[in-house]
């Protein structure tokens, strides 16, 4: 039996015409194999797909490294992720959503299977639920498939394509294994005052907690960047959760919005406005959507970016990169 080999990068001879015709139909037909056979061979490094440290942001790392030098907090964290407090936060989001597949909100499907697939990572369940308040946000329960719940009032608020850049964030966060530490953020906040003995710790680990997710945040919008490719689409969804909703949608201004961020920016430049934005963001979960934007905009113009763009490119991830390649 002849050994299997890879495809020809060129199909066979042919006259003049016929060979051109061939070239853009054996092209159509293989390019993203073609693509994947030559980037490995130029570059092996790349072959290996996209990693978490290609895009994590460096505040990330940092409250990352700290929040694990806490003593004793894996051992509360198991205590806080025992089995009844997973089951109760699995069958509250399983039990009242629809589950996304193939076969149901199959353009939901499709678009989280691309997300997973450019960010090297499995795609989790996707649970769709009724809710007024637009967010999305992931679960990871040890031992247990991982799932995005994403609210109806956000997909009515978004485009496709902004609502892949949802998706894409939020599987960022499990590409950087921070799923587990958001359930145990989720857990501490909803519940946690509750259990005996707790209260003051809850209390403490809520702020550690809080400045870590502010990190990780900023790293997860860089995932949606490097998902769908444009700064505005990700700078768009931060701007209809901060005051859009679907009547006003068509009319918000993505350049407007970034001007608004350095306007911020100037105002919280001084002694004052530097001691009222930190008051202003110590307690919540997220960075302001117009800080956001800021470092989704300056990150879409580093070199940083454009290196792990040209990773992208190499993988044949993207139409686009075939494209590229073709051009060069």
């Amino acid at each position: 039996m002849a050994a299997a080999c890879a495809p020809r990068l060129l199909p066979p001879p042919a006259s003049s015409a016929l060979q051109r015709q061939s070239v853009r139909r054996y092209w159509h037909q293989h390019r993203r194999q073609i693509v994947r056979t030559i980037s490995a061979r130029a570059n092996p490094v790349a072959a290996r797909g996209i990693d978490a440290d290609d895009f994590r942001h460096p505040l990330d790392k940092q409250n990352t490294l700290l929040l694990g030098a806490i003593p004793g907090l894996n051992d509360v964290g198991k205590a806080l992720l025992g089995p009844v407090s997973e089951q109760v936060m699995v069958l509250q989001n399983i039990g009242s959503s629809v589950l996304v597949s193939e076969n149901q909100l199959s353009d939901l499907h499709q678009i989280l299977i691309e997300a997973a697939k450019l960010l090297n990572t499995d795609a989790p369940d996707l649970y769709i639920r009724q809710n007024p308040v637009p967010n999305a946000y992931t679960l990871a329960i040890s031992g247990k498939k991982p799932f995005i719940v994403v609210h109806t009032s956000l997909v009515e608020l978004l485009t496709r394509k902004e609502l892949q850049a949802v998706l894409a964030h939020e599987l960022g966060h499990l590409k950087c294994d921070h799923g587990v530490w958001l359930t145990f953020a989720n857990i501490l906040t909803m519940g946690a005052y509750s259990v005996p003995g707790f209260g003051m710790v809850a209390g403490f680990l809520e702020e550690q907690l809080y400045r870590w997710l502010r990190a990780a945040e900023l790293t997860c919008d860089r995932a949606a960047l490097l998902v769908v490719q444009d700064p505005k689409v990700v700078i768009s969804v931060l701007m209809k959760l901060a005051g859009g909703c679907p009547s006003l949608a068509d009319q918000l201004n993505v350049d407007a919005f970034l001007e608004q961020a350095r306007s911020y920016d100037k105002a919280a430049s001084s002694p004052v406005g530097w001691y009222i934005r930190n008051a202003q963001t110590r307690e919540l979960s997220h960075p302001l959507p117009v800080m956001r934007a800021r470092e989704i905009d300056e990150w879409s113009r580093s070199r940083e970016y454009r290196t792990v763009q040209q990773k992208i490119i190499q993988l044949g991830l993207m139409e686009r990169a075939d494209e590229t390649i073709l051009q060069n």
